[in-house]
């Protein structure tokens, strides 16, 4: 009868530690690991922060299949709002239309912060000419009324040569598209139509590097990458009080707020269905939990410690919100 009770006992303490081991924040019926698929698509800058952030993931919950497409912040909010994916990337905050097709789908959902970037005007290493450039120049070269009529750089400075300008930047569906047209020309998704454009920033920067009169626009972090092969130039945005001329960005400009207009915060959004599952709370405390770090790795600006805890505590007020509603 002894051994009967002990072996008893035995069991009971081996499934409640099973029970304890799977269940931190587990929901996997086997009771190991967690499991389940989780979609990702959305933007290209935010992407090697969510890829980094999966890869270490996948170590810890080798068991969770996370997928991490990029069609671009606008290509990602279609599908986001329509539910066919579980998180959206983003490199600008959500237009009303893409809250009301969410909402006509019955998504909502929970925006985070998760890093800060810079976008980076670039050109060709051979161009002697231009090292920076104001927000009025960029205005002038980039808006509607510009196509086809401001086609040279002497006719943004005198001084320039009487070449043509070669212009590349992110597709329309980018939202590094819509924030620099908000930011420069003052409309977002406005802008001349006559350059170049991709959802992939590698193919703009090879754009620039393999042209001597071209300009283009990205992110800091690809500039960053591919330093090598182009040249970054200062933006001056009139309203320099301090005298110090054009700002160039960098880890350091875009963190305290002096290289603008052209910082920009970066962010995800999960669906608050995708939010109940077990391996999608894992995987969205993971990654605020190793933000930073990871970020910074990949070239972006980690938020502060206050920053990183009021998104931590946005995250878990909307956790328990929905374990409420439940």
């Amino acid at each position: 009868m002894q051994f009967s009770f002990l072996s008893a006992m035995t069991s009971v303490l081996v499934a409640i530690l099973l029970t304890a081991c799977g269940g931190q924040g587990s929901g996997d019926q086997s009771g190991d690991q967690l499991q389940g698929d989780i979609k990702i698509d959305g933007s290209s800058t935010v992407y090697p922060i969510t890829e980094a952030v999966a890869e270490e993931y996948r170590s810890v919950e080798p068991k969770v299949k996370i997928s991490v497409a990029l069609s671009g912040t606008g290509g990602g909010f279609k599908k986001f709002g329509r539910a066919e994916i579980d998180i959206n990337d983003a490199s600008r905050a959500i237009k009303e239309k893409e809250v009301e097709l969410a909402k006509s789908n019955g998504v909502e959902f929970v925006e985070l912060t998760v890093a800060f970037d810079g976008m980076a005007v670039v050109v060709n290493p051979q161009n002697d000419w231009c090292t920076d450039m104001t927000v009025e120049e960029l205005k002038m070269l980039w808006s509607p009324e510009a196509q086809g009529k401001i086609v040279r750089w002497n006719q943004i400075r005198p001084e320039w040569p009487d070449e043509e300008v070669h212009l590349f930047g992110p597709g329309v569906e980018s939202g590094t598209y819509d924030y620099f047209t908000e930011a420069i020309v003052g409309k977002s998704h406005s802008s001349r139509g006559d350059f170049t454009a991709s959802e992939d920033d590698n193919v703009l920067v090879q754009g620039v590097a393999s042209d001597k009169n071209a300009l283009g626009f990205f992110g800091l972090a690809y500039y960053e990458e591919n330093a090598d092969k182009l040249k970054v130039i200062g933006i001056d945005d009139g309203n320099d009080e301090n005298g110090t001329g054009p700002i160039k960005p960098s880890l350091e400009t875009v963190k305290n707020k002096t290289y603008a207009p052209l910082g920009r915060p970066l962010f995800i959004y999960v669906n608050s269905e995708a939010g109940k599952r077990p391996e999608v709370q894992s995987f969205v405390s993971f990654y605020l939990d190793n933000m930073n770090d990871l970020s910074a790795e990949v070239g972006f600006i980690p938020l502060s410690d206050t920053e990183t805890q009021n998104v931590k505590t946005i995250w878990t007020t909307f956790v328990e919100g929905l374990s409420a509603s439940e």
